[in-house]
């Protein structure tokens, strides 16, 4: 593959352009055509926005990635540092600038916090554990809120937009469990607390998200597909269950559970 999409990852760019469509059709459903222009402009710009943010990601971690990821085209010496950094900060002045195309303010000032938090996450943040944790899980719920708003409609997103956080949260700290070892030099939060209270916080994200799912169907928003959730929310239960004894078991499922979440809040728009 090109080294400029290897270091751009463009596996995780469609991922943003596949967020911001389900915020979009969950904000509006079937109406989702009459907006087709912003919805093409803000997957555009979480695309530029996704690719400076890996790209700055590499030059952040040059060194690390020698041994943790030796195939990335900074240590391999395809992209020099400066240039992965450079790009990295052109992306995301490129992401803010092409948000003013949606002639939407709103959407303009989440791109700008995003990068914003984006540049922090990398430079500071991610040294410092929770805050990272959150940071991270902050930036994916943020996705489908933009989404929504994209179609005006950011109200229809938020809930949705606050489970995506909160099992990121758990998710994100499950990792850090898991990668314990290898995170030496970092404060991560199983570092700083341990990891048995660690799994503790992980296990309550898991299960505070899995509740509010509940409150579509309850307030009619949604339909009877949407009880597809319950089989999400399981499995979200399960990983606060087994985050305590194997953390990779519970990030693992946690992930699959998402993409779970996710299918059953599109059926419930249907």
């Amino acid at each position: 593959m090109n080294k400029y999409l290897r270091l751009f990852r463009l596996g995780n760019c469609v991922m943003g352009i596949i967020g911001i469509i389900t915020g979009a059709f969950i904000a509006v459903g079937f109406d989702i055509l009459d907006h087709l222009v912003p919805i093409a402009i803000a997957c555009a710009v979480v695309v530029v926005f996704m690719a400076g943010g890996n790209a700055l990601n590499d030059y952040i971690d040059r060194e690390i990635d020698k041994t943790a990821h030796p195939d990335r085209p900074v240590p391999r010496g395809e992209i020099t540092p400066i240039a992965a950094r450079n790009l990295g900060i052109a992306a995301m002045l490129a992401s803010v600038l092409l948000s003013l195309l949606l002639f939407n303010p709103l959407a303009t000032v989440m791109v700008i916090i995003c990068a914003v938090f984006m540049v922090l996450y990398e430079t500071t943040f991610k040294q410092r554990g929770f805050i990272g944790n959150l940071t991270i899980a902050g930036l994916t719920a943020m996705i489908f809120v933009v989404g929504g708003t994209v179609v005006n409609s950011t109200e229809s997103t938020i809930l949705f937009g606050i489970m995506a956080f909160l099992v990121n949260v758990g998710r994100e700290i499950s990792k850090d469990i898991e990668d314990m070892e290898s995170d030496e030099g970092r404060r991560t939060l199983p570092m700083s607390i341990g990891p048995r209270k660690a799994a503790a916080v992980a296990s309550a994200a898991f299960i505070i998200g899995p509740i509010l799912s509940i409150i579509p169907f309850v307030t009619g928003e949604l339909g009877p597909f949407y009880l597809l959730v319950l089989v999400a929310d399981a499995m979200f239960l399960y990983c606060s269950y087994i985050v305590f004894t194997s953390a990779h078991s519970a990030q693992k499922y946690a992930k699959i559970a998402m993409f779970v979440a996710l299918f059953a809040f599109i059926l419930g728009v249907i």
